[in-house]
């Protein structure tokens, strides 16, 4: 019997990866693209060839993305694109600079490309198309207005890919978490300490909430799923 295929991008670590583990336990043939090399190593060495497939690589980079999205349609039908990479910027207002905007829209660049990517080698049927964004495109935060930028901008690409794809064999879901005790932070421990990371939802709960949402074996589906901890 085949195994559906599932993508996640930023799969080496943190949310992403416990998001993979749940998928490979439940049957699924995982294929992660990150731009970490390094853990990208430990995972090929971790998980068997039959239930992952690891590409490293920047999924605003549209070459790489094309490419790497012909090469797992010709391994089978993809089922599942969870878009989960991205990068943090938390600054006041006025700190901050050209680079930070640029890092905050690689998400919003990838997220596009790679739904592009895998509308296309998919022929528009029958694929679920999750986006992992944050709280943070639900509101305004005064340390956050980049990165609230960028969120905001995933979660209208979003809604217009449902408007897009309405009563049709495409799903799209919508993924809305607040914090996460991950190194999502490690770069900004003047806004969040370590202290506080470690009062953030737990990354293992919060991937078994999003993927037995994202693969229940009932006739529906969860078009929305926002996560915020106690």
């Amino acid at each position: 019997m085949n195994k559906k295929n599932a993508v996640v991008t930023g799969g080496a670590a943190g949310l992403g990866f416990e998001m993979v583990q749940r998928l490979i336990a439940q049957g699924w043939m995982v294929h992660v693209i990150d731009i970490d090399g390094e853990r990208m190593d430990e995972l090929n060495q971790r998980f068997d060839s039959d239930s992952y497939r690891g590409y490293v690589g920047d999924i605003s980079d549209e070459n790489f993305i094309n490419a790497t999205f012909a090469c797992i349609a010709a391994m089978g039908h993809i089922d599942l694109l969870i878009n989960n990479a991205g990068q943090p910027s938390f600054k006041t207002p006025i700190a901050y600079h050209g680079e930070d905007i640029d890092k905050c829209l690689k998400g919003l660049k990838g997220m596009v490309l790679c739904c592009v990517a895998a509308l296309k080698e998919d022929g528009e049927d029958d694929i679920k198309i999750a986006n992992v964004m944050s709280t943070a495109a639900t509101r305004g935060n005064a340390e956050e207005s980049v990165y609230c930028a960028a969120k905001w901008g995933e979660k209208g690409y979003t809604e217009s890919l449902k408007a897009a794809y309405k009563g049709s064999s495409v799903k799209i879901v919508g993924v809305y978490p607040g914090g996460i005790d991950t190194d999502f932070y490690k770069e900004s421990r003047d806004y969040v300490s370590l202290e506080k990371q470690h009062s953030f939802m737990r990354a293992g709960d919060l991937a078994e909430v999003i993927v037995r949402n994202l693969v229940c074996e009932e006739d529906l589906t969860v078009s929305d799923i926002r996560i915020d901890r106690n």
